[in-house]
């Protein structure tokens, strides 16, 4: 495994590293790791800032940052591009501009704050490996999370690898060993399927990744909000569900995901589902997920859902305030007969719920092409009944409602319905 530039040897600490371009050597194998920790090593309070971190164009570099067994780290006003594995021929399957979780030794807390991450498989991910400890107190703000493009075996400008193959892509942003999480005020674009993903912009899904090396791992304490999340198949996966050699993490769960604005959620563009959330449990049970004051118009599912019919439900699990669209098939199951969500157009939406989710809520959200969801809740027959301020060629340029609408201060908390804009534009202002 060759290792970039600068490793920090076992005992790093107090280095603030100020306006370097790190990069890698000559072309024609993988590098891993620009920056990164020696072996089981700890380091803290390091600062990377206003730096610049990239591999080459057409070479698989799989990470710019490695955090490793480090704690009180700060990524700030700093640039990443170029970082990606070539699917079919390469070496590696796994590229992220900043990556963590993994390894023996405290982690966090960890500030990631106003930065260009471009990356492949994932521009984030916490966990994933090898772990027996959780990292903790996670700030991620104001980043832009981007892949370009012509990264798309489609476009007419594609770039690949060497070889013309395409860089494999997963999803924006991924949890699979964290607590205490803030994802705030970010703008996250492109995220397609076509590998051993789909396209979804956020997974939140704890992992005892095989060969069953990580048992403790967990996700929880998670809040999404004020982000403005574009160009995707799907929106959020957020699943519960043992690894390929079976084992099984410690807990999932207290997610809250509010005011998040989803904007050309396209299966067809970005081979995926279509889908808002997909929610799927096996074990550990999932419990405490809140969803409230989004705004999505996901044209194919609302909510996809997997849980075993035999139990245990869903717990506490609610969905308030949101301006979404029902999709052509407003709810469906994950599959199999054994699923709760089992012939999901014969149970209706209030069915499924009732079968899959023990004490949720589900009200005062405005559904548009929807029926048959629970009571307290706004059916509107298209997107023009929304009552947008802003409607060009279909297409929706302001996401503030027009005071006549039935959106407006609907909301249990008297608020207007969906996202509060003006609260995502000032938490992305300048991010863009």
């Amino acid at each position: 495994m060759r290792a970039g530039p600068i490793v920090f040897a076992p005992g790093a600490n107090h280095y603030r590293l100020i306006g370097l371009e790190v990069t890698r050597a000559i072309p024609g194998f993988v590098v891993h790791n620009l920056i990164s920790l020696a072996p089981k090593a700890t380091a803290d309070h390091l600062v990377f800032d206003r730096m610049w971190i990239h591999g080459l164009a057409q070479e698989e570099t799989t990470r710019g940052v490695q955090l490793g067994g480090s704690t009180y780290v700060a990524v700030v006003d700093s640039f990443f591009t170029d970082f990606h594995c070539v699917a079919k021929t390469g070496t590696c399957t796994d590229s992220q501009a900043i990556g963590g979780g993994n390894g023996d030794n405290p982690m966090g807390p960890y500030k990631i704050v106003n930065n260009f991450l471009e990356a492949a498989a994932e521009d984030i991910i916490f966990g994933g490996g090898p772990a027996t400890l959780i990292p903790a107190d996670i700030e991620l703000r104001r980043n832009h999370m981007f892949r370009p493009m012509n990264w798309k075996p489609e476009q007419p400008d594609f770039v690949g690898g060497r070889d013309g193959h395409p860089f494999i892509v997963k999803n924006d942003f991924e949890l699979k060993n964290a607590q205490r999480v803030l994802l705030e005020g970010n703008v996250m674009e492109n995220s397609w399927g076509g590998f051993s993903q789909n396209g979804f912009a956020v997974l939140l899904s704890p992992k005892n990744q095989s060969p069953n090396v990580c048992p403790l791992c967990r996700v929880t304490d998670v809040t999404i909000r004020y982000n403005r999340i574009m160009h995707m198949a799907s929106g959020f996966m957020i699943a519960n569900v043992r690894s390929d050699s079976g084992g099984a993490s410690t807990d999932g769960g207290r997610y809250s995901i509010h005011d998040n604005i989803l904007e050309d959620i396209d299966p067809s563009s970005y081979k995926g589902f279509g889908t808002f959330a997909t929610i799927i449990v096996q074990v550990p049970p999932l419990h405490d997920v809140t969803i409230d004051h989004n705004t999505a118009f996901a044209p194919n599912v609302l909510l996809n859902v997997g849980a075993p019919a035999s139990g245990p439900k869903i717990s506490n699990f609610v969905f308030t305030n949101n301006l979404v669209g029902a999709g052509a098939h407003q709810i469906a199951s994950t599959g199999g007969t054994a699923n709760c969500a089992y012939q999901p157009q014969r149970q209706g939406p209030s069915g499924v719920l009732d079968s899959c989710f023990t004490g949720y809520k589900f009200t005062n959200n405005a559904i548009v092409g929807g029926e048959g969801w629970p009571k307290g809740n706004i059916a509107l027959k298209d997107v023009s009944a929304v009552h947008f301020q802003g409607i060009r060629d279909n297409k929706i340029k302001d996401y503030h409602v027009w005071p006549d609408s039935r959106s407006r201060r609907a909301g249990s908390d008297g608020k207007d319905l969906g996202a509060d804009v003006d609260a995502v534009e000032r938490a992305t202002a300048g991010v863009l």
